[in-house]
């Protein structure tokens, strides 16, 4: 089997950077893997002193087959720095598990990962593998440890270089979408946010390449592979991420019993859309929600203004 190097991204997260070093050097794997590592510049002088700490732990990394960092001069920004960075990765290797500074690793994650992208390469459907589920129910109702679903996560994935190169980030169809209601709702298919925030994106209110790349597959009718059992944990839902609020506690945490798992990955995945919407019921987009972010982007604009 050829592994799939490892896309790591940091950031000013010094404590959290260790911490998920830590655990990923714990896969079965990683001594066999190659770690590339992309440390964007400090957008703010208040983020120096940690955006140079996070840079001495990276430059002391062990435990891999080669690690390559990258440090960038200039802030470049969450999406741009992380589309370029896969993009730098995959065009070399053909495919890439991708993880970022706050993403908790089971031992077995990489084998994981691993495993699915070998297999379903040739599956022209599938544009990524996802290491994470957001809801444990998905056990309980499907009859395999997979199942796909028009959703992506970007809690520790992996994809392939075809499809990756495959994407529209500048997202040229977006003026049809806003006027045509059945794009619209094609977008739906994988939660009900998912247009809203591909709007926030096209209005410069959010900095995100997981809205575009998702948009983008799905309105190819692409699906991504999900386990039932998550193989990783946020650890940065502490209000110190870009997007992520600020969570007491996690629900998402990395099941338990990982170790004993039987990896079964059929040759051939059906797509069930009643698995779909259950995992898709986890993305709502209500009055509130609407609300809550109009206040937000007001408060956005008058930021600028000022």
């Amino acid at each position: 089997m050829t592994f799939a190097p490892i896309v790591f991204f940091v950031y000013n997260r010094p404590q959290h950077t260790e911490t998920v070093l830590n655990a990923l050097k714990k896969n079965t794997l990683a001594k066999d893997s190659l770690l590339y590592v992309f440390s964007d510049a400090a957008k703010k002088e208040k983020d120096f002193e940690n955006v140079n700490k996070v840079r001495e732990i990276i430059n002391e990394i062990d435990g891999f087959k080669e690690v390559i960092v990258t440090e960038a001069e200039t802030n470049i920004g969450c999406a741009d720095s992380i589309i370029s960075g896969i993009t730098k990765v995959i065009n070399e290797h053909g495919k890439a598990i991708i993880i970022e500074d706050d993403i908790l690793t089971a031992p077995n994650f990489l084998e994981f990962m691993n495993e699915a992208l070998n297999r379903y390469e040739n599956d022209k459907r599938i544009y990524c593998v996802s290491g994470f589920v957001p809801n444990e129910r998905m056990a309980e109702i499907c009859k395999d440890f997979l199942f796909l679903a028009y959703r992506n996560s970007s809690w520790g994935w992996g994809t392939w270089k075809d499809r990756w190169n495959d994407v529209d980030w500048d997202m040229l169809q977006w003026e049809k979408i806003k006027k045509d209601r059945k794009l619209w709702k094609k977008l739906q298919l994988g939660g009900q946010d998912a247009p809203y925030l591909l709007k926030l994106q096209m209005e410069g209110f959010i900095d995100s390449w997981a809205i575009r790349f998702y948009a983008d597959n799905a309105l190819k009718d692409k699906y991504t592979v999900f386990p039932t059992k998550t193989f990783v944990e946020n650890i940065g839902l502490d209000g110190s991420g870009t997007h992520c609020g600020n969570v007491k506690k996690s629900n998402f945490v990395v099941s338990e019993d990982l170790s004993s798992v039987d990896f079964n990955f059929p040759k051939k995945l059906d797509f069930d859309n009643r698995i779909n919407n259950l995992l898709a019921s986890n993305y709502k987009y209500g009055l509130k929600d609407i609300l809550r972010r109009k206040i937000k982007n007001w408060l956005i604009i008058l930021r600028r203004k000022a």
